[in-house]
C-alpha cells in the first residue's frame, strides 16, 4: 500500500508538474506575443509618425491662417472705431478751442478798448482822414497866397471833425507823440 500511495503521489506530482510547465509555457508565449505586438506598434509608429507629424503641421498652418485672418479683421474693425472716435474727439476739441479763442479775443479787445488803445478800424479811419487832409493841403498850396488865410481856416474845420472821432485817451497819446517829436 505504501508503494501504491507512492506511485499515486508520483503520478500526481508529475501531473501537477505537467500542469505547471504548461501554464508557464502559456504565460511565456503570451508575454512573447505582447512583446512582439509592442515592437510592431513601435515600428508602425515610426513609419507613420512622419506622416502624422506632417498632417498635424498642415492642420496647424491652416488653423494659424484662420486665426490671423480673424485677428486682422478684428484689428481692422477696432482701428476704424478708434479712428472715428479720435475724429469725433478732435472735432469737439477744435470747436471748444475756437470758442475759447473767440472768448479770449473778445476779452482782450474789451481790455484794450478800456485802456483807450485804438482798434485797427480806428487807425484805418485816421489814415484815410490823413490822406484826405494831405490832398486838401496839396490843393491849397497850389492856390494863390491870398486864399491862404481862408485855407488855413478850412483846414482847421476839417481837422476838428477828425479829432472828434478819437477818444480822449487817444488824443492824449497822440498829443504826447507829437509833442515828443
Amino acid at each position: 500500500m505504501v508503494k501504491k500511495l507512492r506511485k499515486m503521489a508520483e503520478q500526481k506530482a508529475s501531473a501537477s508538474g505537467l500542469l505547471d510547465s504548461q501554464l508557464a509555457q502559456t504565460v511565456k508565449d503570451s508575454a512573447q506575443q505582447i512583446w512582439l505586438a509592442g515592437l510592431g506598434a513601435f515600428a508602425k509608429a515610426q513609419e507613420e509618425g512622419g506622416k502624422v507629424f506632417e498632417a498635424l503641421v498642415k492642420e496647424g498652418v491652416t488653423l494659424q491662417r484662420k486665426t490671423q485672418a480673424a485677428a486682422g479683421e478684428r484689428l481692422g474693425d477696432v482701428t476704424g472705431k478708434v479712428s472715428a472716435m479720435a475724429e469725433g474727439v478732435s472735432s469737439k476739441a477744435g470747436a471748444q478751442w475756437d470758442k475759447l479763442e473767440s472768448l479770449f479775443e473778445d476779452r482782450v479787445s474789451k481790455a484794450l478798448n478800456k485802456l483807450g488803445v485804438p482798434t485797427a478800424k480806428d487807425v484805418d479811419a485816421l489814415v484815410q482822414r490823413l490822406d484826405a487832409l494831405s490832398a486838401q493841403v496839396a490843393s491849397l498850396s497850389k492856390a494863390p497866397a491870398a486864399r491862404a488865410p481862408r485855407a488855413a481856416k478850412a483846414a482847421k474845420t476839417a481837422a476838428a471833425p477828425a479829432n472828434s472821432g478819437i477818444k480822449p485817451s487817444a488824443k492824449r497819446a497822440t498829443a504826447r507823440k507829437t509833442g515828443a517829436a
